[in-house]
């Protein structure tokens, strides 16, 4: 793409490599994980870093993300793109199942049905996403999450199916070192 504005804005980031942290997964029940993310004891995926999530509370089947809407969140309409909401909707959802899984068990989202409500802009101020469990089976889990501007409006929501496994399943990581 070719850039066309006078006046170029730029963003920086770091973060954790993620494959430093793996050997915690499945040490830990889902809800013990996402606590030492919270407290800073494990670090938090690149995606939370990209997108500038700035919160996250949890407890057993609930989850709560916050992100403050940013001018690099745009799409070409001048409004937050639907990708970056799906994601906000697509994390607390997948958490909120996360939070409920015992150590060793892992999960994988199958589905994503999100509806957008209202347009996402900077005006909107701090977005809130709290996703809860509605459905918890042997292998696949519902949740809901709903997503909020600063006045309380009800900009999004979606329903999420997740798949549950044995973290035995997985293919082994590389070793990081």
């Amino acid at each position: 793409m070719t850039q066309t504005q006078d006046v170029a804005r730029s963003r920086t980031f770091s973060w954790s490599d993620p494959t430093a942290h793996a050997h915690h997964l499945g040490r830990r029940s889902g809800l013990e994980t996402l606590q030492a993310m919270i407290d800073g004891e494990i670090a938090a995926p690149p995606v939370i870093h990209l997108i500038g999530m700035s919160r996250m509370e949890a407890r057993q089947g609930w989850v709560a993300v916050e992100l403050v809407p940013q001018e690099f969140h745009y799409n070409p309409l001048g409004t937050v793109h639907g990708g970056v909401v799906s994601t906000l909707l697509d994390t607390a959802a997948a958490c909120a199942v996360h939070t409920t899984l015992p150590a060793g068990v892992g999960y994988t989202s199958v589905d994503l049905n999100v509806k957008f409500l209202r347009p996402v802009t900077i005006a909107s101020g701090l977005l809130r996403c709290e996703a809860t469990i509605l459905q918890q089976g042997r292998r696949t889990a519902l949740a809901e999450a709903r997503l909020t501007d600063s006045r309380s409006r009800l900009v999004a929501h979606a329903t999420s199916t997740c798949l549950t496994f044995p973290l035995s399943e997985l293919p082994t990581r590389p070793d990081p070192t």
